[in-house]
């Protein structure tokens, strides 16, 4: 099974020719799923005793597996939040692939650590943070807001030292915030505080401290919020919060303050966007999905801590085995999120950035901003649409008038069926909406009217 042979060599030209034709494609095919029975009767048993070989298993999968999974590099994949890497990205991690490296400890993959840490800077100045601020790329941002929030409770706790505040232990957040929050407060088993948002949909430090004035106040001993969680680009409409005035109500109120920017946390790049961050220099914690709308291939969600020393108190792991790495003044990723074992996942990013420049990202993110803004210019010249709010970032939500929920379904799943988009319907406040969020430099203002054409 291991060893360089002549099948190995064959193999690996395979491989490399399959990659090679899928970045050529341009546009990438759509595709769609397939049903369980179809897969079967088209692949059938995959694992066998002996072995398929693996030119056999390579056909399986582009021929038979690969048309079953959705293109999310297509730039009509418009639903959830698309991941669009770049050439260089995915070529990248290829080699990251290859090259067996343990990303967890710096005794291990120093220099790994060091490129990654290069690109975690470059994210640190776009939005103010301090030199000493520092932090780790995970898998997503779930388990970087997880990993964010276990930290704020750790912190709280050290502060509180042994004595136990008037209210439950609670983390504050947006009724509009990812459901992420809602999952990360059930795994610490602490109290979710819901804050109404205000008319634009918006956290804002006057409704924060209002929710905070309804548990006595003060500070953590009292009123037992030991984190707020603020969102710069929520997912479904893309709602930057009030950065600057929760930032401030949080400080008053001796709060960790955590910013989820997992989407929208990009557009920070784009000067354009720039003035709607305002505040988020403030915060104690912060992440952005660079695979997301940053270019980077899945898996790449970039966790930064103002004072990651607090991170690592919270989440360092001790055995006899792991004192090696232990090493006065190394950088540990495993040290700051809830891991221990870690792939590199940021390198391909940082090889991105090294290749093509930090410029070629502002423009590109300006492109999908630009992109955007024409998309809502277009639904409200069409009497048949209704923008449901101005875009804050790249998310566009509108209805159309006149439709049930079944209705909206029928149209994504013809625009699937043709091959002509990947749009599905989403809902606020309980009606039926569409949305298309787009991250994908390739995404032109033609593809959006060809959609929003569809709805006629």
């Amino acid at each position: 099974m291991h060893g360089w042979t002549e099948d190995t060599e064959q193999l690996a030209q395979a491989v490399l020719d399959y990659t090679r034709y899928r970045l050529h494609l341009d546009p990438v095919p759509l595709d769609g799923p397939a049903t369980p029975e179809e897969l079967a009767k088209a692949a059938g048993t995959t694992i066998t005793e002996g072995g398929l070989g693996g030119e056999e298993a390579l056909r399986l999968f582009t021929e038979v597996l690969a048309p079953a999974c959705l293109s999310i590099d297509n730039p009509r994949y418009l639903s959830f939040i698309p991941c669009a890497p770049t050439e260089a990205a995915t070529l990248f991690d290829l080699v990251v692939g290859a090259s067996s490296i343990y990303g967890g400890s710096w005794l291990e993959g120093a220099g790994a650590v060091y490129a990654e840490n290069q690109a975690l800077r470059w994210l640190a100045d776009l939005a103010g943070l301090p030199p000493g601020a520092g932090g780790v790329f995970v898998q997503g941002g779930t388990i970087a807001n997880l990993s964010a929030l276990v930290a704020a409770r750790h912190t709280a706790r050290r502060r509180l030292d042994g004595r136990q505040p008037a209210h439950a232990l609670a983390v504050a957040a947006s009724a509009e915030a990812h459901s992420s929050i809602q999952a990360a407060a059930a795994v610490m088993d602490v109290e979710l505080l819901l804050v109404e948002p205000d008319a634009q949909g918006r956290l804002t430090g006057e409704h924060l401290r209002a929710a905070l004035a309804s548990r006595g106040g003060g500070g953590v001993e009292t009123h037992g919020v030991f984190a707020v969680v603020a969102s710069a680009g929520t997912t479904n409409l893309g709602i930057v919060d009030d950065l600057a005035s929760v930032a401030e109500t949080a400080e008053e109120g001796g709060c960790w303050l955590h910013v989820d920017g997992a989407y929208g946390g990009a557009a920070l790049a784009a000067p354009s966007a720039r003035a709607r961050f305002a505040g988020i220099e403030r915060a104690d914690s912060f992440v952005v999905d660079p695979h997301k709308w940053l270019f980077a291939p899945f898996d790449c969600a970039a966790l930064l801590y103002r004072e990651p020393e607090l991170a690592r108190e919270a989440h360092a792991q001790h055995a006899g085995y792991l004192e090696p790495t232990q090493e006065a003044g190394a950088w540990n990723p495993s040290d700051y999120a809830v891991h221990l074992t870690r792939r590199a996942r940021g390198l391909p990013f940082w090889f991105s950035l090294a290749t093509y420049g930090t410029a070629a990202y502002t423009k590109a993110v300006e492109r999908t901003l630009a992109v955007a803004r024409h998309a809502a210019e277009a639904v409200t010249h069409r009497d048949y649409l209704e923008l449901l709010r101005p875009p804050d970032l790249s998310v566009v939500a509108f209805r159309r008038q006149g439709w049930s929920p079944s209705r909206y379904g029928e149209w994504s799943d013809r625009l699937l069926a043709a091959g002509v988009a990947f749009v599905v319907p989403s809902s606020h406040r309980g009606l039926p909406i569409a949305r298309l969020a787009v991250v994908n430099p390739r995404t032109t203002e033609a593809d959006i009217d060809i959609i929003l054409d569809s709805m006629a």
